[in-house]
């Protein structure tokens, strides 16, 4: 995993991240079949919601409420130690599979557990508090790549660049063309 913003590095070839019990929760937003298709396939009719798997529909539902307890909560986002695009020091991110995230933290006991895990809780880390619908609706879409938004991600969710999570111009599975 690749930091921006952060001093501390990694061994190449070694991923030390866990993968979150709600990990699960942000795949089903992916549509089927290999992510890194150069075509997008032909979208295929949605089936009719009695013939919906109900733990999918439980998943998908628990999902959306996440999402919209998020978008209403202020979270602590850590300052990198590099500049940001207006000299500023930009938010902390890690890079993951080709994807940008945004590390966002629901408290300070969170954000305590992330310094101790990487080794830096003596550490002083600068922090903003910041809206979750703001970090999706204005500050994904400013990276210029592929972001979404890693809640709590020693133990959290992730909350992927698609659409329904982010704007639509940020998501990576949106619908090309229409005169675009």
């Amino acid at each position: 995993m690749s930091e921006h913003g952060g001093t501390g590095s990694e061994p190449p070839g070694k991923n030390t991240v866990p993968r979150s019990r709600l990990a699960e929760y942000a795949e089903m937003t992916v549509p089927p079949g290999d992510p890194g298709q150069d075509t997008v396939p032909a979208p295929e009719p949605a089936p009719a919601a009695a013939s919906e798997d109900p733990e999918v529909e439980a998943r998908r539902e628990r999902f959306t409420e996440l999402l919209d307890v998020f978008r209403e909560t202020p979270v602590l986002v850590p300052l990198g130690d590099g500049p940001g695009p207006d000299g500023e020091r930009g938010l902390l991110t890690a890079d993951w599979n080709g994807v940008r995230f945004i590390l966002a933290f629901s408290d300070g006991q969170a954000l305590a557990r992330y310094a101790r895990a990487r080794g830096e809780f003596h550490r002083e880390w600068v922090y903003r508090t910041i809206l979750g619908a703001r970090l999706l609706d204005v500050a994904v879409p400013a990276v210029g790549v592929p972001c979404g938004v890693a809640l709590d991600c020693a133990d959290g969710v992730v909350f992927p660049p698609v659409v329904g999570v982010v704007p639509d111009e940020a998501a990576v599975d949106r619908e090309q063309g229409d005169g675009l």
